[in-house]
């Protein structure tokens, strides 16, 4: 009788030498371009990934778990895209995160679907921080694809609802890259219009290759010869800084609405000549009511020598960490469960995570560019002098849109 008891003392005690809940590292890939043309917006939120992580990870987000963002470079390619997912699947990683470009957004979407189909027990997430083509949480809605930036069409609501109410605005222009994404402006941006300002003409409508156009002027001169007095672009990256350049070089005076003025480059593109002539709509400004995020801000720029706006990043690593908090696991099947319809807070405020699409819901902000005063407009861009001063701040619930997604969940 003596050996069992001991046998039993001796697992009693291993019982209590191992922790509850064991700590694993979150380990999420990061697919974007790290090299071309669009490899600064790339490389700046990357960093941002790996900066907002180390704070968690130091604050204890997750709690003992740990998140670890590591950069795979896609060049921008559809192809590369799907190459790298394979390769970040056999290395064990279960999570990634892709922004830059809806047509490889597309891409993975589909085959993170497929490889889940085939592979029940070993799923996996995608963290969607910037491909805002409205398909992908409607018509082609997917359970592991959440979406942590708001849909073009959100944006364009924002945006139009602001320009409705300027009477000065009688001729616009839309100019934007030929792929998912460009097309969905140009069509949201006449939809809207029309319903909001009938009295706007629509003077011209242009789509470029996308990462292939070297100098904007012919575009510019079409956009002088409409006499547009307002440009509307969903261009980003090396695309909008070589057409804020282009429209500076040609004494442009029309005014420009945007989705990604506040991105790598264009600031020091626009420099002087853009101050109160471009605006951009996205879901935070840095110069914000309350200076929300300020100590990112600066510790970012203390960092890294560069600034941080991407802000998708603080809320994926927000809301992964209270979602494996409430699931008590790392498995990608319960945290999804727990990602569906999440509450949580982010710089820009109270945000949702909407069950019907997984289309996050959170507030807008309209900005324009303007030099610095150290009152609202604290923080510059690029250590031009020069940042980006709220105009409005709009609630989520105005930029918000039906969603046709048919989400087939699991079981």
């Amino acid at each position: 009788m003596k050996f069992p008891l001991r046998a039993s003392l001796a697992a009693v005690a291993l019982t209590f030498a191992v922790p509850a809940v064991m700590a694993d590292t979150i380990k999420i890939a990061y697919i974007d371009p790290l090299s071309g043309p669009f490899a600064p917006v790339g490389q700046n939120i990357l960093n941002s990934y790996q900066y907002i992580a180390d704070k968690a990870n130091a604050d204890k987000w997750a709690g003992e778990h740990k998140f670890e963002v590591v950069g795979f470079d896609n060049k921008g390619s559809t192809q590369e895209s799907l190459n790298v997912l394979k390769t970040v699947i056999d290395k064990g990683f279960r999570y990634i995160t892709q922004g830059n470009g809806s047509g490889v957004g597309l891409a993975l979407l589909d085959a993170v679907n497929k490889h889940n189909e085939r592979n029940p027990g070993k799923e996996i997430i995608y963290l969607n921080h910037a491909a805002v083509d409205p398909d992908m949480t409607n018509s082609k809605c997917s359970y592991w694809h959440f979406r942590f930036d708001s849909n073009s069409d959100m944006k364009m609501e924002a945006l139009t609802t602001f320009m409705a109410a300027d009477k000065n605005i009688k001729k616009v222009y839309i100019i934007g890259q030929n792929y998912s994404f460009g097309q969905q402006v140009t069509r949201a941006a006449k939809e809207y219009l029309a319903r909001k300002r009938p009295d706007i003409q629509i003077v011209g409508d242009d789509l470029h290759p996308i990462g292939q156009v070297k100098d904007f002027s012919p575009y510019v001169a079409k956009i002088k010869a409409s006499g547009a007095d307002t440009v509307i672009t969903g261009n980003w990256g090396a695309d909008l800084a070589l057409l804020i350049k282009s429209a500076k070089d040609a004494d442009l005076k029309a005014n420009f609405y945007t989705y990604y003025a506040a991105t790598t480059g264009v600031p020091t593109a626009m420099g002087a000549a853009g101050v109160d002539r471009v605006k951009y709509v996205g879901y935070w400004n840095p110069n914000n009511e309350t200076f929300s995020g300020k100590d990112i801000v600066e510790g970012f720029k203390n960092k890294y020598k560069d600034d941080y706006y991407a802000i998708a990043t603080y809320s994926v690593i927000a809301a992964m960490s209270q979602a494996v908090k409430q699931a008590k696991s790392i498995e990608p099947a319960k945290v999804a469960v727990a990602l569906e319809g999440l509450n949580f807070k982010s710089l820009n405020g109270d945000d949702m995570m909407r069950k019907v699409d997984h289309q996050i819901q959170q507030p807008l902000y309209i900005a324009t560019w303007v030099k610095t005063n150290g009152k609202d407009v604290k923080f510059d861009q690029e250590n031009t002098g020069m940042g980006w001063k709220t105009n409005q701040k709009i609630d989520s619930f105005v930029a918000s849109q039906p969603s046709s997604c048919q989400m087939k969940r699991p079981g």
